[in-house]
């Protein structure tokens, strides 16, 4: 029913995650209606995403360099390494500003449902950056789920089974703020009772 470059591209918007068949319709009938620059300039974007980016050879965070804004930074604090699945983790802690180390992106979590265990992440990578670059710290800040949990488990294992000399913590889990206890659910507040700390 549909021209073929209008179904081609409402099957490739259909592919990305959280858009489903209907959604994706909606936004390719939206591009028709916009100038023709405009989704030309929406197709070299596209374009342009896939050629000009590179994993940083420091951190492995998507950069358009060899080593990204945050690794090249004299300010940063490299003695201090959180460890995160994926750029997008990255952008959410930078965007909170409380943090002043640099980074390391695994590239995903321990999966074995999925088939990805520890070799396919960048863990190696992390224990050669962990016993040659004078790392004090590192804080995993894996994603509180049963794949994050066996990816920050694994990395402290092999930490301490090459007996290198580091601090390693895990980030804080808990109650969000403007959240009801009634609403939250036993492991969360389980986890909310164990990270309590000093009331200032």
């Amino acid at each position: 029913m549909l021209p073929k470059s209008v179904q081609n591209l409402i099957d490739e918007f259909s592919r990305l995650p959280g858009i489903g068949p209907k959604t994706a319709a909606r936004l390719v009938f939206y591009l028709l209606t916009k100038p023709k620059g405009e989704v030309e300039a929406l197709g070299l974007a596209v374009t342009d995403l896939s050629r000009d980016l590179k994993y940083c050879k420091k951190c492995f965070n998507i950069t358009d360099k060899d080593i990204c804004v945050i690794c090249d930074d004299d300010q940063r604090d490299s003695s201090l390494v959180c460890v995160v699945e994926e750029p997008l983790d990255v952008l959410a802690l930078e965007k909170s500003g409380g943090y002043t180390g640099v980074y390391h992106v695994l590239g995903g979590s321990i999966s074995p449902i999925d088939g990805i265990g520890p070799e396919q992440l960048r863990i190696g990578q992390l224990i050669a950056r962990l016993e040659n670059d004078g790392i004090k710290e590192i804080i995993l800040a894996t994603n509180p789920d049963l794949e994050g949990e066996a990816t920050a488990a694994y990395i402290k294992d092999q930490i301490r089974e090459k007996n290198i000399e580091v601090s390693i913590t895990r980030i804080a889990r808990g109650l969000p703020v403007g959240g009801d206890l009634e609403y939250a659910d036993e492991v969360t507040l389980k986890r909310s009772m164990e990270g309590r700390k000093d009331y200032e």
